[in-house]
């Protein structure tokens, strides 16, 4: 679950949050991979191996890791819907295998086992499991400087629930904010529908107002009828954006400046978790630069 830091640190260990694809580790004479569903991921990554175990089930994450070695989920992208990627694909977008606990092991299982011994158990494996930190410790301030998605903090005594999301598990993002251009919306589904689903976002670069992605969420109701109602006078037939955007939408001039808060910013320019905050009437949209 999401949430903050909790208020008894000491009785937590923080470990860093890998922006990639939960994924379990099956070992018994030879080894598979599945997603946290039971979804098939073997011959997806043929790299990750068995780490030289003879029975096991490890949890963690699949990671693509860009030039200055921090997660890139653009990259991994590339990776995750090729059910038999080629040796091109292998050479330019490797993955990596981040441990992060374990649930059995050579005839025992482990899910009531506390989350510290599991974790001192498979630390004695040495299979490049990451550290986890004290609860106490500034782990989240660290990952915002490295530009990381933030940190997990898991009870130290807390046992492991498969399939469930665990109260003992809090996933606390760092969030930045910034200013974006308002170019267009999406239009609105089910309880949505007949107004806005998203809006466009963009920031202006040398090449013109630039499509940074969409945002659906962090709105009230008065918020969304508000928008639509300063919206539609501006619509205008054609995208103001200099990049292709994906979908059938609504364009406008782009003279609405908004605010959002996000995770970080993809190779590819895009806001990853944008949440809306409200209208920036005190900004122009050209001072709105990337």
């Amino acid at each position: 679950m999401a949430g903050d830091l909790p208020s008894d640190r000491e009785r937590y260990g923080l470990e860093v949050k890998w922006d990639g694809i939960r994924t379990l580790i099956h070992v018994n004479g030879e080894h598979r991979l599945t997603g946290r569903h039971g979804a098939e991921y073997t011959r997806r990554y043929p790299e990750i191996t068995a780490f030289g175990l003879r029975e096991a089930v490890i949890d963690g994450e699949v990671v693509a890791l860009d030039p200055r070695g921090r997660p890139s989920f653009v990259r991994l992208q590339r990776r995750m819907h090729l059910t038999d990627p080629g040796p091109r694909m292998l050479e330019l977008y490797p993955v990596t295998y981040i441990p992060f606990d374990l649930l059995y092991l050579n005839g025992t299982t482990l899910f009531d086992l506390p989350y510290q011994d599991r974790r001192a158990l498979l630390d004695e494996l040495d299979i490049g499991a990451p550290p986890y930190f004290p609860g106490e410790s500034d782990l989240l301030g660290a990952t915002h400087e490295q530009g990381l998605e933030g940190v997990v903090a898991k009870r130290l005594d807390s046992p492991y629930r498969p399939g469930v999301r665990s109260p003992w598990w809090v996933k606390v993002k760092n969030l930045s904010t910034r200013e974006v251009v308002i170019g267009g919306w999406r239009p609105g589904k089910g309880r949505r529908e007949g107004g806005i689903g998203s809006l466009l976002m963009g920031v202006f670069t040398g090449e013109g107002l630039t499509y940074v992605g969409h945002v659906g969420t962090g709105f009230t109701e008065a918020a969304l009828a508000g928008l639509l109602a300063a919206l539609r006078p501006l619509e205008i037939a054609r995208s103001p954006f200099r990049n292709a955007v994906p979908w059938r939408n609504r364009w406008v001039r782009p003279d609405l400046v908004g605010e959002v808060a996000y995770t970080m910013v993809t190779d590819d320019l895009r806001l990853r978790h944008p949440v809306w905050r409200g209208l920036r009437p005190d900004k122009i949209p050209a001072e709105v630069l990337l």
